[in-house]
C-alpha cells in the first residue's frame, strides 16, 4: 500500500482536509533555501519567529495593563502564546495545517509598539505625514526587512503562506497577484482561524484580567448574554464555588463556547463552499471562518462591554497616555538627534528616511526600555515611575 505523502516533520497530507494548506505546495521563499532535512518549511519559519529577537521582547510589552504594573495580568507574549495555542486546536479539529497556523499566531502581534494601543495610537499620529504606523504592518516589516540574522539578507526569509497570514486583508498587493497568479480575496484558512483565535484568546483573557484587577465586577456582567450562558452553567455545577475559581471556571468555560462555535461554524462554511485546494478559499468571495450568527452578535455584546468598562476605563486609559507622552517625546528628541538610536538604526535612515527609522526604533522598544530612554534623554523622571497598578491602594 502506497504512503501517504508527507512533508518532513509534519503531518501526513492524506490526513488534512482539500483546502489545506500543504508544505509542498507553498510558494516558497524569496530567496531560495534547501529543504530542511527533518523540518517542514512551516516548522522552520515556527522557530524562526520564536528565535527571533522581536519576539522576545514580546514578554516586555504591554497588552492591557501597563508592563510591570501587576504580576498576573497578560503581556504581549502571553497572549502571542495563547492565541497560537487556541489557533493549533482549531486547525487540529478541522484538519487544516497545525503548523502554518501556530507560526502565523507566533508571528501576529510582532510588530505592536510599547504601551499597547495607545503606543500605537500615538506612532500614527507622529506618523501621519511619513506613511502612519500600523502594528499589522510592522509585524510584516520586522518579518521581512527589520529582524538581522543572516550574511545574505535582511529579514527571517519566511515562506510566502506566512507572510500571507501577516497581510490582514491587505491582499491585493502586486507580490500576492504575481505569486498567485490571481488576485486573492481571501487569505488562507490557517490565517482565517488564527484571526478568530485571536479575538477568542483576547476576549477571554482580558475579561479575565478586567475582573482580576477589580475595574470590572461581577455584577456589572449580569446583563451580558455570553457570561450569563457561563455563569449559569458554572453555578449549576457548583453553587457554593469561591470567587477566584468560580471566575477561572467561567473564563475557561467561554472559551469553550467560543472555540466550540468557531470550529461548527467553519466546519458547516467549508462543507457549503466546498473548496478543493487552499488557493480556492483564497478566491471564495467571503471568509470561510467565522462564528455562527447568534455567538458573533453575543461576542460583540461583550466587546462593548470591555471597550465601555475595561478598556476606556480612567485608570487604564491615564496608564496609557502617560505611555503614549513617553513616545513622543522620545520621537521629538531622536529625529533632531538620530545618532542616539544607535548604528544600525543611522544606518537605514538612508533607506527609509530618518521618521521612519525613528518610528521603527520606538516600536521595537519594550515598555521598560522607552522608560529607560525618556529618564536618559528627556533628563525627566518618566510619567510612569513607580506605578504599580492595584485595584485597591
Amino acid at each position: 500500500m502506497a504512503q501517504a505523502k508527507t512533508s518532513k516533520g509534519t503531518r501526513a497530507t492524506a490526513d488534512l482536509m482539500p483546502c489545506a494548506q500543504r508544505d509542498e505546495d507553498s510558494r516558497g521563499r524569496e530567496y531560495f533555501e534547501e529543504q530542511h532535512r527533518f523540518r517542514g518549511a512551516f516548522q522552520r519559519d515556527r522557530d524562526r519567529v520564536v528565535h527571533s529577537r522581536s519576539f522576545r521582547r514580546l514578554e516586555y510589552k504591554t497588552q492591557v495593563f501597563l508592563n510591570g504594573t501587576g504580576d498576573h495580568y497578560r503581556t504581549r507574549l502571553t497572549h502571542t502564546i495563547e492565541v497560537a495555542s487556541v489557533s493549533r486546536t482549531v486547525a487540529r479539529e478541522l484538519r487544516l495545517n497545525e503548523d502554518l497556523a501556530e507560526c502565523i499566531a507566533l508571528a501576529h502581534d510582532l510588530g505592536h509598539s510599547p504601551f499597547g494601543h495607545a503606543g500605537e495610537n500615538a506612532l500614527n499620529e507622529l506618523m501621519l505625514r511619513h506613511g502612519g504606523f500600523e502594528h499589522n504592518v510592522q509585524s510584516l516589516r520586522i518579518v521581512e526587512e527589520l529582524e538581522v540574522k543572516y550574511p545574505e539578507h535582511n529579514g527571517l526569509n519566511l515562506t510566502w503562506e506566512v507572510r500571507e497570514g501577516l497581510k490582514k486583508g491587505q491582499l491585493d498587493d502586486l507580490e500576492s497577484e504575481i505569486a498567485l497568479g490571481f488576485t486573492p480575496l481571501q487569505p488562507s484558512l490557517e490565517a482565517q482561524i488564527v484571526d478568530l483565535s485571536d479575538e477568542i484568546a483576547y476576549t477571554c483573557a482580558d475579561l479575565d484580567d478586567a475582573l482580576e484587577s477589580e475595574l470590572v465586577s461581577l455584577v456589572s456582567l449580569s446583563d451580558v448574554p455570553l457570561w450569563q450562558r457561563v455563569e449559569a452553567d458554572v453555578l449549576g455545577r457548583y453553587p457554593r464555588l469561591e470567587p477566584n475559581r468560580f471566575r477561572a471556571c467561567a473564563v475557561r468555560g467561554l472559551m469553550d463556547l467560543l472555540v466550540e462555535d468557531a470550529i461548527v461554524t467553519t466546519s458547516a462554511l467549508v462543507a457549503a463552499a466546498k473548496p478543493g485546494s487552499a488557493d480556492d478559499v483564497r478566491r471564495h468571495p467571503t471568509p470561510l471562518a467565522g462564528f455562527g450568527p447568534n455567538m458573533a452578535y453575543d461576542l460583540q455584546i461583550m466587546r462593548d462591554f470591555l471597550h465601555e468598562n475595561f478598556y476606556h476605563h480612567d485608570i487604564v486609559m491615564g496608564l496609557n497616555r502617560r505611555g503614549a507622552v513617553i513616545l513622543d517625546s522620545l520621537f521629538d528628541a531622536y529625529v533632531r538627534n538620530p545618532t542616539l538610536m544607535g548604528a544600525h538604526a543611522v544606518r537605514r535612515i538612508k533607506k527609509d528616511g530618518v521618521h521612519r527609522a525613528t518610528c521603527d526604533f520606538l516600536a521595537g522598544m519594550t515598555d521598560s526600555y522607552a522608560r529607560i530612554q525618556f529618564d536618559t534623554l528627556i533628563g525627566e523622571m518618566d510619567p510612569l515611575s513607580g506605578l504599580r497598578f492595584r485595584a485597591r491602594e
